[in-house]
């Protein structure tokens, strides 16, 4: 017989232990008690309740819970590409998100009886955190070519490509760029940017190439740094 699918959404609760890790996917987190300790890509800062976070694909995140009694977030993980607007934004109404949180949060106990509840849940929440598109005043911006801007990276991995390298070549401005980035790729200009080089790098290796080889090829400062980084990515 066919077993439904589970629920995305979860009540997850956290301790004092450390925790550390990466996701290939968007991880959204709204606080409901007590305060977790979050730490993105070197940028602190701390979920209580009512307050709320996006880690995006790729950023590494530290984590712990303050206090003895720990906390408890609901949290889920999303490939939709909409909440990358999200990743460095507020919600525009944090106490009807966290109301909603709340409320998706005690469907999570009771999964067959709100089953609807939680199918719809992360729409919900998505709503609740930003405005929809079509409520944003339209400007016409400059399409990038992404396949053409990840060719002349990949003939540049000797080079120390920045982001302002990137959107000189798109025309863009730095800032323009890394939005950009977030909304149509789903990860940070720089995580797009090293994705790419480990991609090459994964490629080489696959035909045969020796690290060492590799590593110079793709720009690594040595074959162990090479070597970690594939590692790492492994066990995302």
């Amino acid at each position: 017989m066919h077993q439904p699918a589970p629920p995305i959404l979860s009540l997850r609760h956290y301790g004092t232990s450390r925790g550390s890790h990466a996701h290939d996917h968007f991880q959204v987190l709204v606080g409901l008690e007590g305060v977790l300790e979050i730490e993105v890509e070197g940028r602190g800062s701390g979920i209580g309740a009512g307050q709320a976070q996006v880690v995006a694909p790729g950023d590494r995140h530290d984590f712990e819970a303050r206090g003895s009694s720990g906390s408890s977030c609901l949290v889920f993980d999303t490939a939709h590409g909409p909440w990358a607007r999200c990743a460095e934004r507020a919600p525009a109404d944090p106490i009807q998100l966290h109301a909603l949180a709340r409320y998706l949060a005690h469907c999570t106990t009771q999964p067959r009886q709100f089953a609807l509840a939680l199918q719809h849940g992360p729409a919900l929440l998505l709503e609740a955190w930003s405005p929809a598109p079509s409520s944003m005043p339209h400007t016409r911006r400059r399409r990038i070519d992404w396949p053409a801007l990840a060719a002349w990276a990949r003939a540049r991995w000797h080079e120390p490509l920045t982001v302002a390298d990137l959107a000189t070549v798109a025309c863009l401005s730095p800032s323009q760029l890394a939005q950009r980035c977030r909304e149509e790729q789903g990860v940070s200009a720089m995580h797009w940017l090293r994705g790419l080089r480990l991609a090459h790098a994964r490629e080489l290796r696959l035909e045969g190439m020796g690290v060492a080889e590799t590593a110079r090829r793709t720009g690594y400062r040595s074959p162990s740094a090479l070597t970690a980084a594939l590692r790492r990515r492994d066990r995302c």
